[in-house]
């Protein structure tokens, strides 16, 4: 990107944050509601100093590391299966629409009941939100792949391993990373509200320790952290693929 659309990619939030600072300044909105971003900053720079935001924002890294890592493989799997069989995809087609429609914290009762509010049920969620986008990318990426690709493989005389890893893999790469994305974006976020419902760390019980404490500042702390966190893993997994893929002219 060039450094001219990074500029151009400012100007929106300089412009809020101009806003922000104004109506603070001149008491269009009451601090209880809204600090000045100068305390916010200041609020940052203590929680960073003493360690708590640390500690909860690697508390929520944990998490997301597990959970993502588990309903990303889980997922691959199963769409890598669904999207190379006709007869697993007419099967799970109708599970997987309704499962599209239901997110994972509409099912929250349900899973605490089978989970508790500890650990396991914070995973399942970020799990079961990774899941889904996953599964559903992976298996149009590999049923979209060419037939004629796939017929010069087998003419190659290439085992069924080699010519998925060389041609299938490869051709519906675009579509794979295009559901880790999202799983990952749905994933940081289900991660955030499992947080604000039941947990003792985080960033999630940052939000929710702020606001019982009156404390706007550390709620927007902790809300400043999660969309900053949340951009630079989307950024790194955005730098990944165009590294791995560049042969196919930067995919985005």
């Amino acid at each position: 990107m060039k450094p001219g659309s990074y500029l151009l990619g400012l100007i929106v939030p300089a412009g809020l944050l101009a806003a922000w600072a104004a109506a603070a300044r001149y008491g269009l909105l009451p601090a209880q509601i809204l600090p000045d971003p100068a305390f916010v900053a200041q609020t940052i720079g203590e929680t960073l100093a003493s360690g708590e935001l640390w500690m909860h924002l690697s508390a929520s890294l944990q998490r997301i590391a597990v959970g993502f890592a588990f309903g990303s493989a889980a997922g691959l799997l199963c769409g890598a299966a669904i999207g190379a069989s006709s007869t697993l995809r007419e099967l799970f087609r109708t599970p997987f629409l309704v499962l599209t429609q239901l997110h994972a914290l509409a099912m929250l009762p349900l899973i605490v009941l089978m989970f508790g509010i500890d650990e396991e049920m914070k995973l399942f969620v970020i799990a079961w939100a990774t899941f889904v986008p996953v599964v559903l990318n992976a298996a149009q990426g590999i049923r979209e792949v060419s037939s004629e690709w796939v017929e010069v493989g087998r003419v190659l005389g290439f085992d069924p391993w080699y010519q998925a890893t060389r041609i299938v893999l490869p051709a519906a790469a675009p579509s794979i990373f295009t559901g880790i994305r999202e799983g990952l974006a749905n994933a940081w976020q289900a991660l955030i509200l499992a947080e604000l419902f039941a947990s003792s760390e985080g960033l999630g019980y940052l939000i929710v320790w702020g606001r019982q404490l009156f404390q706007l500042d550390l709620v927007l702390t902790a809300i400043a952290t999660i969309a900053l966190v949340g951009l630079l893993l989307n950024s790194v997994l955005g730098i990944a693929e165009r590294r791995l893929y560049r042969w196919r002219g930067g995919v985005a």
